[in-house]
């Protein structure tokens, strides 16, 4: 009959992680094995209006990517999502309503290290989605010799700059590491990313 209804999908949930906005949630108690999902979305410049997601229909995934279909990173969205299987289907499940601009997480940059006879230069490439390239990414770098807890501190790099270090009075192993950071309304930044570290005017 028409009124088999399927489970909701259970925590329902909008998400920043890595610098996208992604809707998560777990499959509903004694779901069939071949469960899909559909996953719509509302901007608050429209409610009641809910926006299809064309790489989100019929998904076998739990988690849908929403980051480069909003339609503005200053405005709250919020997402829902149904499971479909065959002609059945459950009610939509919403999530709570997020802003990119507020709720951005950031994920550490990576460093790319090219030593030079005394110099290093160091840039960064940060893991955007290209919808995202244009906000203002930082990055603050920590440099220090190996064993030691003194670091000399670069902060507030644009993401596309180069940073040159003169290492013509530095001798042994040294260590770089990064950290991404945003100017929101409050001040955004990741974790540091793994050190890569580098033999600097090594007499051999």
């Amino acid at each position: 009959s028409g009124h088999v209804q399927l489970p909701p999908p259970q925590n329902v949930t909008l998400l920043s992680k890595d610098f996208d906005v992604i809707l998560t949630w777990t499959p509903g108690e004694g779901s069939p094995p071949d469960v899909t999902y559909t996953v719509r979305y509302e901007s608050q410049e429209r409610m009641d209006k809910w926006i299809k997601v064309p790489h989100c229909k019929n998904i076998r995934s739990t988690s849908c990517n929403l980051t480069c279909v909003l339609p503005n990173f200053f405005v709250k969205v919020r997402a829902r999502v149904k499971a479909v299987s065959g002609r059945f289907q459950s009610p939509w499940v919403e999530s709570q309503f997020k802003e990119y601009y507020l709720d951005v997480e950031l994920a550490p940059p990576v460093l790319n290290v090219n030593v030079k006879k005394n110099l290093i230069h160091v840039n960064a490439s940060f893991p955007l989605a290209t919808c995202v390239e244009s906000f203002s990414w930082m990055y603050d770098l920590n440099l220090w010799e190996a064993g030691s807890e003194d670091k000399k501190q670069y902060e507030g790099i644009f993401r596309k700059n180069t940073v040159t270090i003169d290492t013509t009075a530095l001798r042994g192993n040294y260590c770089l590491s990064a950290r991404s950071s945003f100017q929101s309304i409050d001040f955004k930044r990741s974790k540091f990313s793994q050190p890569v570290c580098v033999l600097l005017n090594h007499k051999g």
